[in-house]
């Protein structure tokens, strides 16, 4: 993520509705507009007061986390992560997009865990084993493709881990439509991943 202060909240890529009805309308309006606008809105009134970190990108205050004042450093870690990750995650989908076409990245998921099948069952299983809140990602590491969690606002290990996907299981992601029924929720995820856009993700990658 290149954004640097003042962080600004671009519109989704698609209508608030598009993604129907899988994820519903209400949802990712309340979950863009609210809850990502959050995120920023808290971040920049972080950064106001420190005009030396005003520079960096999103992705820089995330991998050089040690330099942050110590003060601030878990709340900018906080919010940066989730404006990261909510930006991921809505990028990461798009209307009518049920099947992974057999592109580059489909070839390398069947290699590293056998069939595209065999891939959606470990996701699934990884992402409903996320305890509370957090994210279940697909990510490249040491060219190996491997799914990982990560709890509440942290991201990724970068820039270790390149990050192909993520999914969004706070209960805010899901809980209009879905109530808690995280497994439901994850199925229809499935048939609104942005393929293209994860497989570009990937050749940016290796």
């Amino acid at each position: 993520m290149t954004q640097c202060y003042p962080l600004v909240n671009p519109p989704l890529p698609y209508g608030y509705g598009a993604l129907e009805p899988y994820i519903d309308e209400k949802t990712m309006c309340l979950h863009h507009d609210r809850h990502l606008q959050g995120y920023i809105d808290k971040l920049n009134g972080l950064l106001l007061d420190y005009s030396c970190l005003q520079n960096c990108s999103l992705a820089a205050l995330l991998q050089n986390c040690g330099k942050l004042p110590k003060s601030v450093r878990t709340s900018i870690l906080n919010n940066a992560g989730g404006v990261f990750n909510h930006q991921f995650f809505f990028e990461g989908m798009a209307p009518c997009s049920k099947t992974l076409p057999k592109t580059v990245l489909y070839q390398r998921i069947c290699k590293d865990f056998g069939s595209f099948e065999a891939f959606q069952e470990a996701f699934r299983k990884e992402a409903l084993s996320v305890f509370g809140s957090g994210y279940a990602w697909l990510v490249l590491e040491r060219g190996c493709l491997r799914i990982v969690q990560t709890a509440n606002q942290v991201t990724p290990c970068l820039p270790l881990q390149t990050s192909i996907l993520n999914l969004d299981v706070w209960e805010h992601a899901y809980y209009l439509k879905h109530f808690n029924l995280r497994r439901d929720y994850i199925s229809d995820w499935f048939s609104v991943i942005n393929w293209e856009k994860a497989n570009q993700r990937y050749l940016d990658a290796v």
